[in-house]
């Protein structure tokens, strides 16, 4: 599902329980400098990454200042988060107006807040310029994390250099299933993707595929688009002369590691792309 860009007035753009991905949640909230946003999201281990712009988290009395560090957009820096657990009350107050994004993932245990600080980025560059799949990914709460989080990954995903391919070989996660032997092949993990460009007018396309061998949908990506994914082969691409960006939200069903299943007509393009067993190993 593909949800266009808008003014979303600091609601989210996708709320607990939502149909289509039951597992996610997502906020983008807009302050300018002074102003302050309260939130509590029952069920859900959320994550706080301003976009742009520094804010100061309170999780509950336990304060973070002075969170990230970009002005000029999501290219314009590194990412900073702190993790907030199940439920917890919080309060942003912005020290620079900000875009920041509130990512979520549904769990039911209540863990312990931390914050990721630069230094603590877990980062992984993959693909190459003759395959058009060169691509920077910087994991906020990637495998550093695996024994401090639930079920939520949260990641920003970037094309290096202008146009080519992202999520390729294509592949999908929405069923928990393991092979004869017992070895887990796929896992169940709902995602939600924020996409920008450089420029800001640039563009690209979302491939969903929900079954092998039929055609699937195509969704025109601008800049601000949210696209849910709850099931299908998913890869997306941006055209010529633009970078693209995209932040990522992972909620797994029975477990936080995401295990891809690759589709079948394409997966031994695995093989043929540098550094992409790297990547798919981050993923946990």
């Amino acid at each position: 599902m593909h949800i266009a860009p808008h003014d979303n007035k600091n609601k989210p753009i996708v709320d607990a329980d939502d149909p289509t991905v039951p597992l996610n949640y997502f906020n983008i909230v807009k302050l300018k400098a002074g102003e302050a946003f309260e939130y509590q999201v029952p069920g859900y281990e959320t994550c706080i990454v301003p976009a742009t712009g520094t804010v100061d988290v309170d999780v509950e009395g336990v304060k973070y200042a002075a969170l990230g560090q970009r002005t000029l957009d999501v290219w314009d820096g590194e990412p900073e988060g702190v993790y907030v657990p199940v439920g917890a009350k919080v309060t942003i107050v912005a020290t620079r107006d900000t875009e920041t994004f509130i990512a979520g993932a549904k769990y039911d245990k209540v863990l312990d807040p931390f914050d990721v600080r630069v230094a603590d980025l877990d980062k992984v560059q993959y693909g190459s310029d003759d395959t058009k799949t060169h691509r920077k990914i910087k994991h906020i709460l990637g495998t550093k994390y695996h024994d401090k989080v639930g079920r939520l990954l949260v990641s920003e995903l970037f094309t290096v250099g202008q146009g080519g391919w992202s999520g390729f070989p294509a592949h999908k996660h929405d069923t928990d299933r393991t092979d004869a032997d017992g070895t887990i092949i796929e896992t169940r993990h709902d995602e939600t993707y924020n996409f920008r460009f450089k420029p800001n007018h640039g563009s690209g396309v979302q491939i969903i595929q929900r079954e092998e061998g039929k055609p699937g949908d195509a969704h025109q990506l601008m800049d601000g688009s949210t696209i849910m994914l709850d099931s299908g082969y998913h890869p997306c691409a941006v055209m010529p002369g633009y970078e693209m960006y995209y932040f990522t939200i992972l909620g797994g069903l029975s477990q936080r590691s995401l295990v891809q299943y690759f589709q079948p007509t394409h997966a031994a393009q695995v093989e043929t792309i540098p550094g992409i067993k790297n990547m798919i190993a981050k993923f946990k």
